[in-house]
């Protein structure tokens, strides 16, 4: 029924079309008849969401929203259908009023419509119809962002008249073969093809484009064009006044015919890989109109001052917005950067400048915008950046200035945000403020918004401001890191538009006034400081999205907080009590929930469970008891489940197999008992197993986890053989099988262990920026330590020891060369050390003690120059120790005690080290000739020390006794030496004998 209706409505059309040709077309009030069928069948085809054309009613179709007639032949010359709301950020608001459907042909029977704008609606991908070609009277056409697809017709080059043409779409969704219908357009004024794939017309399209000399705005960004030709040898289209090529593919050097654009006001080439020294020298300075330039993104390099010296050629520079960020530019700013009199945005961040700011920056009067951020520039904030009495926005972040803030700060009396901040996990000399910052700095700023400054060195930048300041600007972001606050600034009270709020690391030594909590704020962060007392028991806030109050002294229950909040973190502080039981309830949005590391008592309240965006739930080092929930599995966004290092019991739910995205199962250090589950393989994005230190028994099932990167069931009662199947984990880095009862040989698949062989990493998909961090107890070294975060990332670990393996150790685990902790200790393994060991050049820590190893240890050891814990206590090692590199600093003897056949540093040496250097090289001799041949050299050895002792005393008693018998006044002269001394000795004794009686004597001659 509704196709024969649109049919009908098409041959009453083509009638009403034949009555305007010969001029017996019917007007309506102001509108023709024949036209207004046109845009009823037009509707028709549409979808009107908001009803946006609930005013196309009745006959005047010239009082239709949208449509405009002439005033003297009442034909419709506009149609403006563009989307109200094209810029609004809720997309819900945009698709809301977007026309979709279909374009029905009856369009084209507006033959005097000269404005076309269809922009922002949403028509599901549908090509553009080639009957707008024949729309004949065109000179406006605008059908950007209106999702648009397929070919763009080339019948758009028959609209001679036509002045602009915005055809830009979303990325790819069009395309374009041949641009040369273009040359059809011979009143072309504006065109835009953005987002359109012009990818096959190669280097044609600035062919086609050369054949319009009307041409003043030219946009073809994001076309994944690649060809640029450096030269053309007719330049037609010299009136151009904005070119934009930015977000393509142009990886050449910027063409010479570029430069001979005189009147070019607005160039945009950001986000491409142009290359060379910036532009070509000497030649910017033709350019003497332009007013925008936008060169980030790129790869240019070279010195910047050259770049900026070259508008110096100019004789009234315009230049009003230069953006350079994002390239390889070098060198310090030159004095020529104040000749830009009418700069008003500078954007030079992200390059390797270097230098201290120079006093010329200080003459720009209309800069607006000023970004110098990371970068390296160096020195303190010039006394005269006060003079930038029309900065608005000021940003030095991520360079290495230091010094005080100038109280010239508070003239910026325009400034509405300042970022100051340095990248905090990065080397201590970034932006390192200091002194103190006064009200004097603030008092001026009447439109400040948004302050950001932060410091590496916590306390180096003191706030010195009263508590009863009011300020006079009213903040909506406030970001202070590292700097030291003391007190909880009161004056934050007065500021009730605030929306942002981090004080963190602050020194904040105070209580939080409980008023303060506005429902304004968006973000709170408070952390690593020493609040204390308890929170808001209750709080309503639809607009709070992300709280941070952890590494603080909270104390008390968890607050029943009810909010849209996405990210929760109360972690590291003194709260109390049992979890809330509706928290699920209060909170249903909570993607983050991290409560560890408190007092937390009670059970797990199975409202968790409801949360069905909750990715990451850390209850960790707690006192929780009872057993986990069985109610997991509902939501497979679920990624993170800590209960580590509490009192839970029980069995692992089966319901945890069926959290398909599960990353993080972190239980130790609780008293879990029963079966590790054969389910859990159905989680193939575990990345993480920690069950170490509960009460696990029975198997390891085979395939526990293909992807892990962590996997430690330490300290359980599990039996039998370590499953070969583990060989498969390409991602492993920590294995720790460690104090269990495992039996067998050590698998000698060990070499599949792609992550600890060549030491590729696994990322993991866990927001990186989220606070849970998972912690683990690792053996190295003799002691266990606790890694967290990401140092547990940079851990390579094997820990196999306390179990009843046995067996040789496998020569595959010497490829293992990413490994950095090798313990095997305490286990029956027999046989030697594998001679290739030096191969595991990473290794830190090597632990063989208490086994059954014999043999020699191999030479190669020595080659781990990375090895500073070594412990082959108690085996059966023989021979001598190796020397040499590393294991020169490793000369505790316990290392190598209960070896009574070893000798060598730091043992005692070994017998034949000062007699022979050649009987070490009997590695191919047997065993029984070598021990005859040391008991041969023993007894050798003993008959030789029996001969040179009675040799020695002979020689000696009758080279001294023998010369005093023969000669008499050597003797009259040895025994009358011996006299005096003799004498000397007794006179000593007599006088020491003399002054002790009279110290004893002389307490008893005091009178009183």
């Amino acid at each position: 029924m509704g196709h024969k209706r649109s049919l009908l409505g098409l041959l009453l059309l083509l009638l009403w079309s034949c009555l305007d040709s010969i001029g017996l077309d019917l007007v309506e009030g102001r509108c023709r008849h024949m036209e207004r069928e046109a845009l009823l069948a037009f509707k028709e085809g549409l979808t009107d969401p908001s009803g946006r054309l609930s005013s196309w009613i009745g006959r005047d179709c010239c009082k239709w929203a949208g449509v405009r007639c002439d005033n003297r032949t009442s034909h419709v010359i506009i149609l403006n259908l563009r989307n109200p709301y094209p810029e609004s950020d809720d997309s819900s608001v945009l698709k809301k009023h977007a026309l979709g459907g279909t374009i029905t042909p009856s369009l084209q029977y507006l033959k005097h419509l000269g404005y076309l704008d269809m922009s922002h609606n949403d028509f599901g991908g549908i090509r553009i119809p080639n009957f707008f070609g024949m729309l004949h009277n065109l000179e406006y056409l605008n059908l950007s962002f209106a999702s648009f697809g397929g070919q763009i017709p080339s019948s758009l080059g028959n609209l001679s008249s036509l002045q602009y043409l915005d055809v830009a779409q979303y990325w790819g969704d069009t395309h374009v073969r041949d641009l040369h219908w273009l040359a059809g357009l011979s009143s072309l004024r504006h065109l835009n093809l953005g987002g359109a794939n012009l990818s096959a017309t190669g280097e044609r399209w600035i062919q086609a484009i050369n054949k319009i000399p009307s041409l003043l705005e030219l946009n073809l960004s994001s076309c994944q064009l690649a060809h640029l030709p450096p030269t053309l040898p007719l330049l037609n289209f010299t009136s151009l006044l904005t070119i934009d090529m930015s977000a393509n593919n142009f990886n050449s050097t910027l063409p010479n015919w570029l430069y001979n654009l005189t009147k070019l006001q607005h160039l945009d080439l950001h986000l491409n890989a142009f290359n060379g020294v910036g532009l070509i020298h000497k030649q910017l300075g033709n350019l003497c109109n332009l007013k925008i330039l936008d060169l980030s993104n790129n790869n240019f390099h070279g010195e910047i001052k050259y770049l900026l010296g070259d508008f110096q050629g100019c004789s009234n520079t315009s230049l009003m917005w230069l953006q350079l960020s994002y390239n390889k530019f070098v060198g310090s700013l030159p004095n020529s950067l104040g000749e830009l009199k009418n700069l008003q945005y500078f954007d030079v961040s992200n390059n390797n400048l270097t230098g201290s700011l120079p006093n010329s920056l200080a003459t720009l009067r209309h800069l607006q915008h000023l970004d110098l951020s990371s970068n390296s520039f160096s020195g303190s904030i010039p006394e005269s950046i006060g003079n930038l009495s029309s900065l608005r926005m000021l940003d030095l972040s991520d360079n290495i200035m230091n010094g005080t803030i100038p109280e010239s700060f508070g003239q910026l009396l325009a400034l509405v945000e300042v970022r100051l901040n340095s990248p905090l996990d990065l080397d201590p000399t970034y932006n390192s403020w200091s002194g103190v910052f006064t009200e004097a700095h603030l008092i001026n700023l009447t439109r400040l918004e948004n302050i950001i400054l932060t410091v590496v060195s916590p306390s180096s930048l003191v706030f010195n401001v009263s508590n009863d300041w009011v300020p006079p600007f009213m903040l909506k972001e406030i970001h202070i890191e590292n700097c030291l606050l003391g007190k909880f600034p009161a004056w934050l009270k007065s500021q009730s538009e605030l929306t942002y709020v981090v004080l963190k690391n602050a020194g904040i030594s105070d209580t939080i006034p409980e008023p303060w909590f506005s429902t304004q704020i968006k973000q709170l962060d408070l952390s690593n400081n020493k609040i204390e007392g308890r929170l808001p028991r209750t709080l309503v806030s639809q607009n709070l999205s992300s709280i941070d109050l952890s590494s603080n002294l909270f104390e008390g229950p968890i607050p029943l907080w009810s909010t849209d909040a996405k990210t929760l973190y109360l972690h590291d502080n003194l709260f109390s009590g049992p979890i809330p039981e509706n928290i699920g309830e209060l909170m249903p949005g909570l993607i983050e929930l991290v409560i560890s590391g408190n007092r937390l008592q009670g059970s797990i309240p199975l409202s968790l469970c409801k949360m069905k965006y909750l990715e990451i739930l850390s209850l960790g080092s707690n006192r929780l008891l009872g057993e986990l929930p069985d109610c997991w599995g509902q939501s497979q966004t679920f990624k993170v489940l800590d209960v580590a290092n509490n009192s839970i019991s029980g069995r692992i739910p089966r319901s945890i197999c069926f959290s398909r995205g599960l990353q993080f199962l972190l239980l130790s250090k609780n008293n879990f008992h029963g079966k590790i589950p054969t389910c859990l393989q159905n989680c193939s994005g575990l990345r993480s197993l920690d069950l170490a230190e509960n009460r696990f028994s029975g198997k390891l099932p085979p395939s526990i986890g293909p992807n892990l990167k962590i996997l430690r069931v330490g300290s359980n009662s599990i039996t039998g053989r370590i499953p070969p199947e583990l060989c498969i984990m390409k991602c492993v880095h920590i294995l720790d099988l460690s104090n269990n009862n495992f039996s067998g040989v050590i698998p000698n698949c060990v070499n599949n262990l792609t992550m600890l062989v060549i030491g590729n990493t696994c990322p993991l998909s866990i927001n990186p920026f989220s606070k849970f961090k998972q912690q683990a107890t690792i053996m190295t070294k003799g002691t266990k330590l606790d890694y967290r975060g990401r140092t547990l990332e940079y851990v390579n670990n094997i820990d196999l020891s306390r179990n009843n393996l046995t067996g040789r150790i496998p020569e595959e685990i010497t490829t293992i060369a990413a490994l950095g902790i090798l313990n095997l200790s305490m286990n029956h393994l027999s046989g030697s050390i594998p001679d290739k060991i030096g191969n595991m050049r990473w290794l830190e820590s090597l632990d063989l003690s208490q086994n059954q190893l014999s043999g020699r240890i191999p030479a190669s050891l020595s080659s781990l120059t990375s090895l500073s814990y070594l412990n082959l206590s108690y085996n059966n090692l023989t021979g001598k120790i190796p020397s040499g590199n590393q294991l020169e600093t490793l000369n505790d003897p316990s290392i190598y005690e209960g070896n009574p056949l070893l000798c060598g540093f730091p043992l005692p040496k070994c017998p034949r080290d000062s007699t022979s250097t050649g009987s070490t090289s009997a590695e191919g001799v047997s065993s029984h000739k070598k021990n005859h041949d040391d008991n041969g050299n023993k007894d050798y050895d003993k008959m030789w020390l029996a001969v040179s002792i009675i040799t020695g005393f002979r020689v000696g008693f009758w080279g001294v006794c023998g010369s005093l018998a023969l000669k008499k006044s050597w003797r009259h002269a040895f025994f009358g030496y011996v006299n005096q001394i003799n004498e000397k000795i007794l006179l000593w004794i007599e006088l020491k004998v003399a002054r002790y009686k009279r110290r004893h004597e002389e307490p008893n001659n005091i009178r009183y």
